[in-house]
């Protein structure tokens, strides 16, 4: 009895003691939090990063040409975080020389690569001019794959050098649409009439890096045109340019009245300025068309002259805002979803059908048989 009574005392007593503690408890307030709350790692770091690259004040871009892509990248740059933006726009291929002959020189002077994805993969990587892109993603907004589309970030090779931002559907052509009817055209083959022998230009010349070789990339893998319709095509006596201005006003002028890889960032704003260009979708054409990046692939070099400025430049062109601004500009659809698309072509728009031609397997495919068909055909 007294065993029981004891035991029943001590259960009592415990049970007077945690109610003691739950009322000092309930009675004790929680600390209160820091006046705004503290802020996540990534705007401590953000907020690092902008402050490091105000004092840097420039960042140095190689990319597309064009006076719009130029005032898209710079204006908002300037007014948002104070930093201006030196761009450097021409042809993958001359840019790639300039910056190997700078850093065989010992110059590193540009922080940030916009433009295709051959420069990159096959001209960057491997003399070690780029470096991984991923730690230099801060933005919430840029770094989630949510916002992008299928869900992920479009990373072109394995090491996460090359990011790509935009994707698209290339135009099958272009023409002066007073002198051509766009309708007259229902296949590639098409171009094999004899009548336009002499009068078909090649705004990139495919030797090199550009929209033209991007265009003999797509007829060489159709099963229905391949290495045959290239031959074919060469047959008719093609202009190969090097010059997307010079292409584009000559196929204004009615100089080449058909033109292969005309470069969108030059053309659009002539178009909107009321030349007679007028694009040929790929919908048009029984075989269909490709998916590209075009000018929308993002690098970072190494040794870059001023790279908290690149790391803000990179996070805010990949935001919602930077895409909007280089979509605008260069016609091409932003992988980003919520990027307004309504001022895009409808052919433009990338299908499920169409054959992607980005990546690096598809890069080392261009660089090699591609490339040694078409200087077999057309000369070194």
């Amino acid at each position: 009895m007294m065993r029981r009574w004891f035991l029943w005392s001590a259960l009592a007593v415990g049970l007077l003691a945690l109610a003691a503690c739950a009322a000092e408890e309930k009675a004790t307030p929680a600390p209160a939090a820091s006046p705004g709350g503290a802020k996540a790692a990534w705007e401590q770091e953000w907020g690092r990063v902008v402050e490091a690259a105000k004092k840097e004040g420039t960042v140095t871009v190689v990319g597309p040409e064009g006076d719009e892509m130029r005032k898209a990248l710079s204006k908002p740059m300037k007014e948002k975080y104070g930093i201006t933006v030196e761009l450097l726009g021409g042809s993958g291929s001359a840019l790639a020389s300039r910056i190997k002959a700078e850093r065989d020189a010992g110059q590193y002077l540009w922080d940030v690569n916009l433009g295709g994805t051959t420069t990159p993969l096959e001209r960057f990587k491997p003399i070690g001019a780029v470096e991984p892109l991923e730690p230099a993603l801060i933005l919430p907004e840029v770094k989630e794959g949510k916002g992008w589309l299928g869900g992920n970030l479009f990373w072109l090779d394995k090491e996460r050098m090359v990011l790509a931002m935009s994707s698209y559907s290339t135009e099958a052509f272009a023409i002066n649409s007073g002198l051509v009817k766009a309708a007259d055209f229902k296949s590639y083959k098409d171009l094999l009439d004899p009548k336009w022998k002499g009068k078909i230009a090649v705004a990139r010349d495919p030797r090199v890096s550009g929209g033209g070789q991007a265009k003999f990339h797509f007829f060489y893998v159709h099963p229905e045109l391949g290495p045959d319709f290239i031959r074919a095509l060469a047959r008719q006596d093609l202009a190969l340019l090097r010059d997307d201005r010079q292409a584009a006003d000559w196929l204004a002028q009615g100089r080449y009245p058909l033109m292969l890889g005309a470069s969108k960032e030059v053309v659009t704003p002539m178009m909107k300025a009321g030349a007679p260009i007028e694009w040929v979708g790929p919908d048009r054409m029984k075989e269909g068309g490709s998916t590209h990046v075009g000018s929308g692939a993002v690098a970072l070099f190494n040794r870059a002259p001023h790279p908290n400025a690149a790391k803000v430049f990179i996070n805010w062109v990949l935001s919602k805002e930077g895409q909007t601004e280089f979509s605008l500009a260069s016609g091409l659809a932003s992988r980003r979803l919520d990027v307004p698309k309504d001022h895009i072509d409808a052919w433009s728009l990338p299908k499920e059908s169409y054959i992607p031609l980005d990546g690096e397997d598809r890069v080392k495919e261009r660089a090699t048989v591609v490339v040694a068909l078409i200087k077999e055909v057309f000369g070194e």
